[in-house]
């Protein structure tokens, strides 16, 4: 019976110079729960915002959605226990040998994610199911997809484990990760202004990990 669920998101772009809507880091994300209640309870949220006329879009969106039902979403996810973890990846301290493709900059930080950051979520007796929002055309998402399972093999801990990608839309939970991913995110490109959503998961982040912290040179 499976025992432990991870699902992972993540926040920023992969576009590797500085401009107008260009994000300054590129933010791995995962959530780790025992059970998956939190999905009924988003999709009861839903049905309950769109009997009360508010403007939603396909799926919970925290780039996207209005205020208000942000605020919801946090108020019902915050209803169930999780824990976060994130790797925060400044992109212009990248060396060229990571950026050389976009699954390669993915795998490069999935590997430093799985290996400290989730290192404590998984025992010997955990039977774990891996969730990611499936990101990329068709053939990047092909790769994106080997990355993970590569990371998984040289890094998970479980007794047995399984990787899945959907769209964020497809299981909610997927959207717990975004909406935890969105929240890092508004703190780490504000320099620590924008903490309105992440002093709502602060309590339930476990790891939060700078990856080139100790790097001072910026490669553009």
């Amino acid at each position: 019976m499976l025992n432990r669920f991870l699902f992972a998101d993540e926040a920023g772009c992969f576009t590797f110079t500085k401009g107008q809507n260009v994000s300054r880091c590129f933010i791995l994300c995962s959530v780790t729960m025992e059970e998956c209640s939190v999905a009924t309870s988003l999709l009861d949220l839903r049905r309950k915002l769109v009997w009360q006329g508010a403007d939603l879009g396909e799926h919970f969106h925290a780039t996207t959605d209005k205020q208000v039902v942000r605020d919801a979403v946090y108020e019902t996810i915050l209803g169930h226990p999780f824990q976060i973890q994130a790797t925060i990846m400044e992109k212009s301290k990248a060396q060229a040998h990571v950026k050389t493709s976009k699954p390669t900059f993915y795998k490069f930080g999935w590997y430093y994610h799985f290996k400290h950051g989730t290192k404590d979520q998984f025992t010997t007796d955990h039977k774990a199911l891996v969730t990611a929002a499936s990101l990329g055309v068709r053939k990047e998402r092909a790769a994106f997809k080997e990355a993970v399972d590569d990371v998984m093999r040289q890094t998970m801990r479980a007794k047995e484990w399984k990787t899945d990608f959907l769209p964020c839309g497809s299981d909610p939970c997927l959207q717990v990760a975004d909406y935890c991913a969105w929240a890092i995110q508004r703190k780490w490109e504000s320099g620590g202004h924008d903490l309105r959503s992440y002093s709502l998961i602060e309590d339930r982040i476990t790891y939060e990990y700078d990856l080139w912290a100790a790097g001072s040179t910026h490669y553009y």
